[in-house]
């Protein structure tokens, strides 16, 4: 399938077809082995070992990959009308849908798209795959989420038979081929502008950025493109009158510190393209929670409660699977106007159980259940560690270490006969307005 060996690489006069990976001299249009016009040429092509790779649409491509009724028309994530959308399709994109975008709003811009609730087990098996697809080309594998990674190919030419850029793309014509998704591939220097490649042109993106023509391309842009630069912090930064990242290629690092603290450093050297961040393949997760947004908003304790519980459940369950536990307990909530509460406390001892979990939920949740109604609702644990040490028997609370050995008897059950098989008084019948939670996938 692939005739990357036709002619010597590494020489920068060569590009090469992203869809047969044949090598071009010239600069024809097309490909002269299989007449693709998708050719990638760049004088640095063959030096650059850094690399982002992000799944187009993932959700909304492994629904449309799996019912191929839906390959032309504009698909939403997400779940019913007060939730949010968790991604869409490009084209659902074109109509003006985004994720996070309310759900009701999703659909005024696209009153015709399909929505699907999301599939979590099916994305994550998908997701696995190929992140495994990742590993096969070099352990250096950093995860940022289900369905994106920085990978460093650096080393790995001998191993492959091929430079990095070609190996990418191969990489990219087999995920499509096997898996039956599309990515988009960013190549450079380092991790900031390497995801800044992947970003264009998607989907089935293969943009570089090259060391010679960073600060030029980067002088041009908006500084919103500076990773963690969000909304807030560049309302800040234009009020100051910094609209581009030239204007801040312009500054003293000095005095963009006394301006912005230490995000006044970041400001100074992304601006120049300087990032020495390496790949890290053991990123741990920082911590695991579970959210839900209701249909209708709730106030009451009675209402809440349940849903809390069930959630509590579910993060514990994530927590035994991973085989770690939780030190800090956060509640957080968000009311009908949207503004979000987070609420924490730290325990003596790391926790796996949902009933530890639950009952500090509760007492988190008392203080905020005053009349005003939430919109979401969600608890998780952070602080995290193996779970060795996790819930030692409390000799002062014996309710708590029967309550252990019932959660313990209960996971026997939900194992061998599924997690619908025993319910808690909390959660039986109750708390059934809400939606699952709704991870974004960009």
């Amino acid at each position: 399938m692939f005739a990357a060996k036709a002619m010597p690489v590494n020489d920068p006069s060569h590009g090469f077809c992203r869809d047969c990976l044949a090598l071009q001299r010239g600069s024809g249009p097309r490909c002269h082995a299989c007449g693709s016009p998708r050719l990638l040429r760049h004088p640095e092509l063959y030096k650059l070992h850094l690399a982002h790779v992000d799944c187009d649409a993932f959700y909304a491509a492994v629904e449309k990959r799996d019912n191929p009724e839906l390959k032309d028309k504009p698909v939403i994530i997400g779940g019913g009308k007060r939730g949010v959308v968790s991604t869409c399709c490009y084209i659902a994109r074109i109509h003006g849908v985004r994720s996070a975008m309310p759900m009701f709003k999703a659909l005024e811009a696209c009153p015709e798209a399909v929505v699907i609730s999301p599939d979590m087990e099916k994305y994550v098996r998908v997701g696995r795959a190929v992140r495994s697809m990742m590993q096969a080309l070099t352990p250096l594998v950093e995860p940022l989420s289900i369905d994106e990674a920085f990978l460093d190919l650096d080393g790995t030419e001998r191993l492959h038979g091929l430079p990095p850029a070609l190996v990418l793309a191969r990489f990219a014509a087999t995920v499509e081929k096997e898996i039956g998704i599309t990515v988009s591939a960013g190549l450079s220097y380092c991790k900031f502008l390497a995801k800044v490649a992947s970003d264009f042109r998607k989907p089935r993106g293969f943009s570089v950025i090259g060391e010679a023509e960073a600060v030029g391309f980067l002088a041009q842009q908006p500084v919103t493109m500076i990773w963690g630069v969000g909304k807030a912090f560049a309302a800040t930064l234009e009020s100051d009158g910094i609209r581009s990242i030239g204007q801040l290629q312009r500054m003293d690092r000095g005095d963009l510190m006394r301006r912005y603290g230490t995000m006044g450093s970041r400001l100074y050297h992304l601006s120049r393209g300087q990032d020495d961040r390496q790949v890290s393949p053991d990123q741990e997760a920082k911590s695991v929670s579970a959210e839900t947004t209701f249909d209708s908003d709730l106030a009451s304790s009675a209402e809440l409660v349940p849903v809390l519980r069930a959630l509590s459940e579910k993060v514990s369950a994530r927590l035994k699977k991973a085989g770690i536990a939780g030190r800090t307990v956060v509640l957080k909530l968000k009311t009908q106007d949207f503004k979000i509460k987070t609420r924490n406390r730290q325990l003596a001892d790391p926790t796996r159980l949902a009933d530890r979990i639950f009952q500090t939920g509760m007492q988190l949740l008392s203080k905020e259940t005053d009349g005003t109604k939430y919109r979401l609702l969600g608890i998780g644990v952070s602080d995290l560690s193996d779970d060795e040490r996790a819930d030692p028997p409390d000799l002062v609370d014996v309710q708590s270490r029967k309550r252990a050995l019932a959660e313990g008897a209960i996971d026997v059950l939900r194992g061998k006969f599924g997690k619908n098989a025993v319910e808690t008084g909390y959660t039986f019948g109750k708390g059934r307005n809400a939606h699952p939670p709704e991870p974004l996938d960009d």
